[in-house]
């Protein structure tokens, strides 16, 4: 992968977002580092020159579509977009989530991904060569939903039908899109949520699940980004080896 290869990262001043970026940097890439704080952004890039960060809230549609003109002025085109910027949202059944919360998380996970999404496809459509390939963040919630996470696995499983629709509108310009679904990677979000001291699980109970180290998840996304214009993957799950996932229900 030459230096050429143009990447957009959301989300890319923390977790996976960020371990995403250095991997895309150290293999060659050039990447945009988007998302709302400068400062983190600035850390991921750490002084790379093929690093660019342009500070941007993906819920802000003119935000979005200033984020992919800087990129085109820049470098010219966008090669792949890693969808990844989202929220955990509230802790929450059905029954008693808060409407703000609910609709925040629907935003940042859904919406914004779209606008993304949206504004990616356009570059990519414009571009010559034409063509692209758009990476979405799933999380296995777009599979198996989490005690309590009404809002969060909503907005994944949304992520799923997403993922697919952009595969299919994408065909007629050369645009593939794939999702990758990341299950306790080592990550501030995990912490938050007590994987590493006791997760609650379906039955009630609490326990301290496995996680395994971001920059493995990033080497999959990585994997992802530098197959050919002719390959794609279209889902990938990867988890801590024994996770309660299959059998979390």
């Amino acid at each position: 992968m030459t230096s050429a290869c143009v990447a957009v990262v959301t989300g890319a001043g923390s977790g996976i977002g960020r371990a995403v970026a250095v991997a895309m940097l150290e293999a060659g890439f050039r990447v945009a580092l988007a998302g709302r704080r400068a400062d983190a952004l600035q850390q991921t890039a750490d002084g790379h020159p093929d690093a660019l960060v342009v500070p941007t809230d993906i819920t802000v549609p003119a935000e979005v579509d200033a984020l992919f003109d800087r990129v085109v002025a820049e470098w010219g085109r966008v090669d792949v977009l890693f969808n990844n910027a989202g929220i955990f949202g509230p802790v929450a059944s059905a029954a008693d989530v808060d409407p703000v919360e609910w609709q925040r998380t629907i935003d940042v996970n859904v919406t914004g991904a779209l606008l993304c999404a949206g504004a990616a496809m356009r570059a990519m459509i414009a571009q010559r060569p034409s063509g692209g390939r758009i990476i979405n963040n799933g999380s296995i919630s777009a599979q198996v939903p989490r005690p309590l996470s009404v809002a969060y696995a909503v907005s994944k499983h949304a992520i799923t039908g997403l993922t697919r629709s952009i595969d299919l509108d994408g065909r007629a310009h050369g645009i593939s899109c794939g999702q990758i679904d990341i299950g306790n990677a080592a990550t501030r979000i995990m912490s938050e949520i007590g994987v590493g001291s006791g997760a609650l699980q379906a039955d009630g109970s609490r326990l301290v699940e496995p996680t395994f180290d971001v920059a493995d998840a990033a080497r999959a996304v990585l994997f992802m980004a530098q197959l050919p214009p002719e390959a794609n993957i279209s889902s990938l799950t990867v988890t801590a080896a024994g996770m309660p996932f299959g059998g979390r229900g």
